[in-house]
């Protein structure tokens, strides 16, 4: 028997690895510009059938640190709490806010101007009304940022398992550098199922990691955000009074998103990872409390990839309503194969897509994985003593090498991948109903190659609100050669 594989992707808080990334990501994303005959090829990389080699990552993403701003009193003295974060009188700051809790609180900028609107507010005045062109989000011509003037970006996702945040700046079209982020495991809809409420300690680790997300937000002085809450939050009878409770707690209103909305940011986050060559793919992501996919085919050249969306769904299944139902501990091979089965069952209406199906049977297809399932494969796969990101955002994985990551997994007891630098004890529970879901839609949609996503929705609603403000830079000019006049 073969199977398909699972892994969980974030690590906790602002990791070091997503600076250290910074610098290969950078190098890698100008590898299109090298010569055709001098180009690197990577030998991870198989070739699709029917498509002419490996295609190179998509360089779309790039991960830098950024020293965040740090507020400033009267005086023009730096002010930070105990762990050095700055302290703002600001409407993320919630219950620390200080005088009238309807009103936004002045505080100073650097230039001694004193400011009555929050970095959430693009138009930001000073005292005497006048506008301050130097603050972040100003417009140069045609509304665009100029280069010294750059806007900052961040979206937020709290989802059944993670809570996950991005801090970014625009690129060119269609492109940005995260310069923060942050992830934990919450476990927000642990024992969900049962009760069909959130419970109050899961409330609780859920309100300390979104207050860290709200520190974040105030020292970078952010100019626009979004703010997601997914299925646990839409599933339980209590979440729209938790969401209430985080808005007093942290200043912060998160919006519930329907499942076509979720299905839909998740392919604008990754769909430039789509084979330029196939003509098919298969895009999932394997969340906590449900999983996401979309039937993608390919038509006009550079057409937005809402556009190829030909069908979606949203499945009520996700790691941590799996590994609830069935146990997530001891999984052997027949416990694992009722997984499995329990997922078809859930795809069987929507995989009878005929038109797609014919596409897909000529093997110019791929899947196209961007959920933490796929990137800890990708991580075991590539024997990584420590998640890297740059190495597992990208990478074509052969079906052969998923089955022999699963046939490793499906050995091990508990213990073991707890162990897995690429698991770790959080999520040593949850790994194995992610790989039934994943070898179930391997199942139904077989194929010889997946490619692994490290970016999904945040990236997606990230790049929804800098097209909606047209805060894309204008093309470097000087890349590319002038075709000779006749």
């Amino acid at each position: 028997m073969q199977y398909g594989s699972h892994s969980p992707r974030d690590e906790d808080a602002s990791r070091q690895a997503e600076g250290q990334n910074a610098r290969g990501t950078a190098a890698h994303s100008h590898s299109r510009f090298r010569g055709k005959n001098n180009r690197k090829r990577r030998g991870s990389q198989p070739e699709i059938r029917g498509l002419r080699g490996p295609v190179e990552r998509a360089p779309d993403v790039v991960y830098e640190p950024r020293e965040p701003q740090r507020a400033r009193d009267a005086d023009g003295k730096q002010t930070t709490g105990e762990t050095g974060q700055a302290k703002h009188a600001h409407p993320f700051a919630g219950a620390a806010r200080q005088g009238d809790e309807g009103k936004r609180a002045e505080r100073p900028d650097r230039h001694g101007k004193r400011h009555v609107n929050g970095p959430g507010n693009n138009s930001s005045k000073t005292q005497s009304g006048e506008k301050d062109s130097r603050k972040h989000g100003s417009a140069g011509r045609h509304g665009r940022p100029s280069r010294g003037q750059r806007p900052l970006y961040a979206a937020l996702d709290l989802g059944t398992n993670n809570c996950r945040l991005l801090i970014a700046i625009p690129q060119q079209k269609g492109r940005f550098r995260v310069i923060d982020g942050f992830s934990r495991i919450v476990r927000l809809g642990e024992g969900m199922a049962q009760s069909g409420e959130l419970s109050q300690a899961a409330m609780d680790r859920a309100l300390e990691a979104l207050k860290i997300c709200a520190g974040k937000m105030i020292s970078h002085d952010i100019s626009r955000h979004r703010l997601i809450a997914t299925e646990a939050c839409r599933q339980a009878g209590n979440g729209a009074a938790f969401l209430e409770q985080v808005h007093a707690y942290t200043g912060m209103k998160l919006e519930i998103i329907d499942r076509r909305t979720e299905a839909y940011l998740a392919a604008e986050g990754c769909g430039s990872l789509i084979d330029r060559k196939a003509e098919a793919a298969v895009l999932f992501d394997i969340g906590g409390g449900s999983s996401e996919l979309a039937l993608v085919r390919r038509g006009r050249k550079n057409a937005p990839i809402s556009e190829q969306i030909t069908d979606w769904t949203s499945l009520p299944i996700g790691v941590v309503t799996l590994a609830e139902r069935f146990g997530g501990k001891d999984v052997d091979h027949g416990v694992f194969e009722r997984m499995v089965e329990e997922v078809r069952n859930h795809l069987a209406e929507f995989s009878n897509n005929e038109s797609f199906n014919r596409v897909w049977q000529k093997g110019r297809a791929h899947l196209l994985g961007t959920s933490g399932t796929v990137t800890t494969l990708a991580g075991i796969h590539l024997k990584l003593p420590r998640y890297e990101r740059r190495l597992v955002d990208g990478l074509w994985m052969r079906s052969d090498d998923v089955d022999t990551v699963l046939q490793q997994l499906i050995e091990m007891d508990y213990d073991q991948r707890a162990s897995s630098p690429c698991i770790g004890q959080e999520r040593a529970d949850l790994v194995m109903a992610g790989c039934a879901i994943l070898e179930a839609i391997r199942r139904t949609w077989p194929c010889q190659t997946l490619r692994v996503a490290d970016r999904g929705l945040r990236e997606g609603a990230l790049t929804q609100l800098m097209s909606a403000d047209n805060a894309w830079l204008p093309p470097k000019r000087g890349r590319w050669p002038r075709k000779k006049q006749q």
